[in-house]
């Protein structure tokens, strides 16, 4: 038996930030920020949203997708880094929304590499078995979602930043397959020396708000962009290489590419040090940007909806996030 993705869904706010709003923020000209990022609109929560309510929108369409009850969700990894509040975990509150009896519940910080260190972990937890895992109690499916607000965190005058991320969430459910199907290998990584290239320094233990901290800017998104995108040409090829090392596919094998959405012109370009031809290669940065730990998810579901994955199909899920964290898991579709 093999652990595989049963069923996707997304959710996008309502509220769209064109690139005009942003040059007004930023000084950045639109055509600037086409041709540096390719994005073009984000998505911006409401007032009144708060990442739970983006992930419990995302969960509840994958559990449609998958005609799967509530009841059958033994596992719910919320994978965020932007939570609704310090404690307790996001995942609680979609647990509680969703309404996910009994479920393990819990969040994953792998920044925009959760979502994929989210499956690998929801997937080792359903075949762990034991007298009390949640195959046995009859919960033999797993949630997992990705969901980020980093509207929340921008420094709306850093063009570097605030031209690239948007809000969202995606979800996947994930269940028993036959064997041959499913989850055939994964690679994770983080190389922790490299922390500082994104982070939000300030609102942990290591350096409380205060005055101080608002005054500086310190409580908002920072990222070294030039730094991350060489990390990404490094070490996501070696993932990828792993993965399909560990699963016993060819690369030339593989069907569909999901990248996450650095943003356009990145996607681009790790698709062509890949050596993935553009066909294979999805992209949802040009109309939602960056969504940190959604993208990768949300880019499935999309690609999903607009051409149905077929039984067989061979899927790739990439990732580079803060840390820094890398992975890449190869899934046979049922």
């Amino acid at each position: 038996m093999g652990i595989g993705v049963l069923g996707v869904g997304y959710y996008a706010p309502e509220v769209e930030v064109g690139n005009a709003q942003i040059s007004e923020w930023t000084g950045a000209t639109s055509e600037w920020i086409d041709e540096r990022t390719g994005v073009h609109t984000r998505r911006y929560a409401a007032a009144t949203q708060a990442t739970s309510d983006l992930a419990v929108n995302a969960a509840r369409e994958a559990l449609r997708d998958a005609d799967c009850a509530p009841a059958r969700v033994g596992v719910l990894a919320v994978a965020t880094s932007t939570p609704d509040q310090p404690l307790p975990g996001t995942a609680a509150h979609v647990q509680r929304e969703v309404g996910l009896p009994g479920s393990a519940a819990f969040d994953i910080n792998a920044v925009c590499s959760g979502f994929v260190y989210g499956c690998v972990t929801a997937a080792s937890i359903l075949l762990a078995g034991g007298s009390s895992g949640p195959r046995q109690a009859g919960r033999d499916r797993a949630l997992v979602v990705g969901a980020d607000m980093y509207s929340r965190i921008m420094n709306r005058g850093d063009r570097r930043t605030v031209t690239l991320f948007g809000d969202g969430a995606g979800a996947a459910v994930l269940g028993p397959v036959p064997d041959g199907y499913g989850i055939l290998g994964y690679s994770l990584t983080c190389d922790g020396r490299l922390a500082g290239l994104v982070d939000v320094p300030a609102g942990g233990t290591r350096l409380p708000l205060s005055d101080e901290v608002y005054q500086r800017n310190e409580h908002l998104f920072r990222m070294d962009g030039r730094a991350v995108k060489e990390y990404a040409m490094a070490v996501v090829p070696k993932m990828v290489d792993e993965c399909a090392a560990n699963a016993g596919i060819a690369t030339g094998e593989i069907d569909r590419v999901i990248l996450h959405q650095g943003n356009v012109r990145m996607v681009e370009t790790l698709a062509r040090h890949l050596g993935f031809p553009t066909g294979r290669v999805e992209i949802s940065a040009d109309r939602y940007g960056n969504t940190a730990a959604a993208s990768v998810p949300m880019t499935l579901a999309m690609s999903h909806q607009r051409s149905p994955l077929q039984r067989g199909d061979v899927v790739l899920l990439a990732c580079v996030g803060g840390g820094m964290t890398a992975g890449a898991v190869l899934i046979r579709w049922f």
